[in-house]
């Protein structure tokens, strides 16, 4: 008895119960999160979803064939790929099977699946179902060896990991689930806009949030209603949490005095039958007056509530307290957790918080990979059927010899080998050969062994292609997307209404002109044209802005409140800024470190702007149609597209290749038939056609457009042609000298000329310093370096010969001063017209805001001054 106690107690392990307890729970909610409760990010699909539609697929139950019931497809999935109970598989699939659920069917049901009053489906004994057109999409490529194929719970067959989809599942139809300690809640997205976002960031993976929902906007419910704020949404997509507010869509109707409030389209989630009886207990308890009546009239022609207000109530006001107290007004609580696979191990999961711009990269590389997977596939299928024609070809080429060999061998098997020995085949072809019918001996089949073997050696080339030019599989991979696009693609649903506590800051601000002034060391402000008083030619100018010592005003643009502006470096980078966004100051304030507004790189400092109204880089045709020109110091030319410019990005975006010593001095917008001036130091400018500079993308250095003359020359502006009979060159020297001289004086030549003389550089003069398009409407404004300012009419400038050394504009009080900037603006006549309508809305605005903004009194409207910008400027009109 003694010695079995003593065994007995050798066998026992004693252990901490607290530590088990926590091992064996992290285990247990491991295996919820990873294999039950949560979507892979790569497909958007949980464990049971995915065995569905591959069980599916292996019934044959695709959207060609007859339907088969629910209960043979949840049978097939129990006994081969979930061990689970029947009920959760059979309400996994009519949920794929429910349009107000999903935004896009994955499954195609006959038969009762439920409704939106949440009527529980029929039984699966009752139901069929067989796979929608998208949902074989989803496993397009599939046996292509494109995924991970896994054992099932027994290890008698093979699941795939995750599926090779084409479609961003993820978002598109969004997802929910309840794990141990977490739980997602994803919305649903328009397919043609998650696509877009996704050819966005293939296009250009640093693209941020706010670049992404350029594309992407906001979710897109199956069931319609409104997105009301997008503040929400901003935060879920940044952060991967937020609260969307959704509202019905409800309008009110009029009849013989009687006035009804019709709700065509509820909040995504809400429960039609629920909402009506609660409004309808709402009424009974005496919690919402002014209604006599709820009906439900949802028919074939859509849903339809109709609620019925009294003759003596306000319809308008019953609605607002339905949106407050019912749930025609909910929130949907984004909660974007996903499984993302390991970097150096896929079949390695974990749960993470993403954002919209994670979904999407989690998808592309995902999709990177498959494609990459399918291509290898194709191309040793391609290979192998190469070798083989290979071998035919060769037979068909010595027929009469390889029939003697054939005949005169006793088995395949020595035929075999003697064909391999004369034509130095291996087995497989010498095999293929002895197989060979007798019909393939006709000439129309030799003829198409030939046909098929070129084309494929042109498939294997392509197929290698991708393989090795990243350039290319980008190509394949937006293709399939966009493929996926047009067949599936379709209209928003939900549409998009501001929060009446959110405003447009263009809405809030009067679009009037202003002037951005930009100093040497780079403090800039904005600064209302008002303050800048015009004065007659010659005069000394009024004292501008108090400057740190040793800086001063070197660069001086008109512009307008609602303009969006393209800053461009000295050093190639260009980054964007609202014009409302940049600090006001006087006259004489130095302004505020540019630095402080954008992440300009070291030693980079901004040099060019370009302006463009509010909405320009949203407008797509506009974006495409128009051009980017840059002219370099050392005298070169850049052209390109605007809308490769038209996704802003916090940290800028490389606009050209600059070479060692060389520098931005001029951007300008053209339209891609507008004829460029270029002028230099030394007082000669080159005259040629916009055409002959070839449009490239951003990486790129450009071609010579102007040949200098000497180490100490350079560029010193750029103008654009857009009216050569209206517009005259005005070009203004160092030490206050300039002049007019018309368009057509300038003899047009290609590029990459010295070009002729523009203006008689003598030692009064000084060297040039600008060069501007002007007409008689234009003021002009002259900044020095000591920071005097002077505006005058251009018109007060006579028009001369382009070689004269031109008028003083003009004088220099000071010992050693100089020009340092020159601008142009309307003439202050046209300053007067008043901007009724951008007055209206910033006052209105104003007033709906007013109880809101407690720091800053509104500004009052009768003492602006409202104006009108030039237009006339290619930098200005856009």
């Amino acid at each position: 008895m003694d010695e079995n106690l003593t065994i007995d107690q050798d066998r026992i392990m004693k252990i901490n119960i607290e530590e088990e307890m926590k091992s064996s729970y992290i285990d247990y909610s491991m295996s919820v999160i990873v294999a039950r409760a949560l979507p892979d990010v790569r497909d958007g699909f949980k464990p049971v979803h995915r065995r569905i539609l591959y069980g599916m697929l292996g019934l044959g139950n695709t959207s060609d064939k007859p339907y088969k019931k629910c209960a043979r497809v949840v049978g097939d999935v129990l006994g081969k790929y979930h061990p689970h109970g029947d009920s959760s598989v059979y309400l996994a699939l009519v949920r794929m099977g429910q349009e107000w659920n999903m935004r896009y069917k994955l499954v195609d049901g006959q038969g009762n699946f439920g409704s939106v009053d949440g009527d529980s489906p029929a039984a699966m004994r009752y139901t069929e179902c067989r796979l929608s057109k998208m949902g074989e999409h989803i496993m397009d490529d599939i046996d292509k060896d494109t995924v991970d194929m896994v054992n099932n719970f027994d290890d008698t067959l093979k699941e795939p990991s995750v599926m090779p989809t084409k479609i961003p599942n993820l978002l598109v139809n969004g997802g929910n689930g309840i794990a141990v300690g977490m739980a997602t809640n994803i919305p649903t997205h328009n397919l043609g806009e998650v696509i877009d976002g996704c050819c966005a960031y293939i296009d250009d993976p640093d693209i941020d949030v706010d670049g992404l929902m350029r594309y992407i906007p906001a979710p897109d419910f199956p069931t319609g209603a409104y997105i009301y704020g997008l503040q929400g949404v901003k935060d879920a997509y940044r952060t991967g949490r937020g609260r969307v507010v959704i509202r019905a869509k409800a309008e009110i109707e009029s009849d013989d005095n009687h006035d009804r409030i019709v709700v065509t389209e509820i909040p995504y989630g809400v429960n039609k039958q629920q909402l009506i009886e609660y409004i309808a207990d709402l009424v009974k308890e005496g919690k919402l007056e002014g209604i006599s009546n709820v009906n439900d009239e949802t028919g074939r022609q859509g849903m339809r509530i109709v609620v019925d207000v009294k003759k003596d109530a306000n319809a308008k006001v019953i609605l607002n307290k339905l949106f407050k107290m019912t749930a025609l007004q909910s929130s949907f609580s984004v909660n974007c957790i996903a499984l993302v696979p390991n970097k150096h191990d896929h079949s390695q999961l974990r749960p993470k918080l993403l954002s919209l711009k994670e979904c999407i990269s989690y998808f592309i590389e995902h999709r990177h990979e498959v494609t990459i997977r399918r291509t290898k596939f194709d191309l040793n299928k391609a290979k192998d059927r190469a070798h083989i024609l290979e071998g035919l070809i060769i037979a068909s080429d010595n027929i009469d010899e390889v029939v003697h060999i054939i005949r005169g061998s006793e088995s395949p098997s020595d035929a075999q080998r003697n064909l391999e020995t004369r034509f130095s085949l291996d087995e497989l072809q010498s095999k293929a050969i002895v197989d060979m019918r007798l019909s393939q001996l006709t000439k129309l089949r030799l003829d198409d062994l030939h046909a098929e073997y070129e084309e494929l050696e042109k498939r294997i080339t392509y197929l290698q292609q991708i393989l090795d030019d990243p350039e290319l599989c980008k190509k394949v991979m937006k293709d399939d997307l966009l493929e996926v696009k047009q067949k599936y693609g379709d209209e928003r649903r939900t549409q998009i209404i501001p929060d009446e506590h959110e405003f447009n800051a263009e809405d809030f601000y009067p679009n009037d002109p202003v002037v951005i002034t930009v100093s040497h060391l780079g403090y800039i402000k904005r600064t209302p044209l008002k303050e800048f008083r015009e004065q007659a030619r010659g005069g000394v100018g009024s004292k501008g802005a108090h400057t740190r010592e040793k800086d001063f005003t070197e660069f001086i643009y008109p512009a307008t409140m609602h303009q969006t502006m393209l800053i461009f470096t000295r050093l190639g980078r260009c980054y964007w800024l609202h014009c409302y966004d940049i600090p006001e100051g006087d006259k004489a304030s130095k302004g505020r470190a540019i630095q402080n507004l954008l992440n300009l790189e070291s030693g980079d400092t901004v040099n060019a702007f370009l302006r463009l109204r509010g909405g320009g880089l949203g407008d797509e045709e506009f974006t495409n149609s128009h051009y980017v020109v840059f002219a370099t110091k050392n005298g070169t030319v850049k052209k390109t597209c605007l809308k490769e410019y038209s996704r802003p990005r916090a940290n800028g975006v490389k606009a050209l290749i600059i070479a060692d010593g060389d520098e931005v001095v001029d951007v300008r917008l053209t339209n891609g038939s507008n004829e460029l001036i270029l002028a230099d130091r030394n007082g000669r400018a080159v005259y040629f056609d916009e055409k002959q500079v070839r449009p490239s993308g951003r990486a790129a250095m450009g071609v010579r457009g102007m040949v200098l003359d000497g180490n100490d020359d350079a560029v010193v502006g750029m103008i654009v042609v857009n009216n050569p009979e209206k517009e005259t060159a005005m070009v203004v020297s160092e030490n206050g000298y300039g002049k007019r001289s018309e368009i057509v004086e300038y003899r047009k030549t290609s590029r990459a000329k010295k070009g002729v003389k523009t203006i008689a550089i003598t030692e009064k003069t000084g060297k040039l310093v600008a060069i501007k398009n002007v007409t008689d409407e234009n003021d002009l404004m002259i900044i020095n370096k000591s920071g005097i300012v002077i505006r005058m009419a251009v018109a007060d400038v006579r028009v001369m010969g382009r070689a004269t050394q031109g008028v003083r504009l003009i004088n220099l009080t000071k010992k050693n001063d100089c020009i340092a900037s020159v601008c142009k603006v309307m003439s202050s006549e046209l300053e007067a017209t008043v901007e009724e309508e951008s007055r209206q809305k910033w006052n209105e605005t104003n007033a709906k805001l007013e109880k809101d903004i407690n720091s800053q009194e509104p500004q009052d409207a009768t003492t602006l001054n409202p104006g009108s910008l030039d237009v006339t400027d290619t930098n200005v009109e856009n």
